[in-house]
């Protein structure tokens, strides 16, 4: 049972070391209210409609179109 403790533990460790440049991240952009770096990613007025938007649109119709009408 020990074992299975310790390795817990160290496990734990390992995760907390990974995930400390995430959480260093988002301390960096979430004080003193700062707005988020990623938070006005998609800018819709700037661009032009693209051939794939519009395709991955009518592939969506298409799906929703066939499980809307049971």
């Amino acid at each position: 049972m020990g074992e299975i403790i310790e390795i817990f533990f160290f496990m734990f460790v390992i995760a907390g070391i990974a995930f400390l440049p995430l959480g260093y991240f988002i301390y960096q952009y979430s004080k003193d209210g700062e707005k988020p770096p990623f938070s006005d990613f998609e800018h819709h007025e700037n661009h032009g409609e693209s051939v794939i938007d519009g395709y991955v649109e009518k592939i969506i119709s298409s799906v929703k179109g066939k499980f809307s009408h049971h």
